[in-house]
């Protein structure tokens, strides 16, 4: 309910200032982007402790 709430709030604010769509489209990116580079050096760091192949298949999965 609360989601929906928040959803049709951002709706009209992108409908009265079009910019705004940018920015959360912009952060949105910006963030996707930190986590993937974040996951990528959590399992490089934890590949080198852990040179068992079983243990890195289950980390490509």
């Amino acid at each position: 309910m609360l989601g929906g709430i928040i959803l049709i709030i951002a709706g009209v604010l992108i409908l009265m200032y079009p910019l705004l769509l940018s920015i959360i489209v912009a952060a949105l990116l910006i963030l996707l982007g930190v986590i993937v580079v974040s996951i990528a050096y959590h399992n490089r760091k934890l590949r080198r402790h852990f040179d068992n192949p079983v243990v890195e298949l289950f980390f490509r999965l």
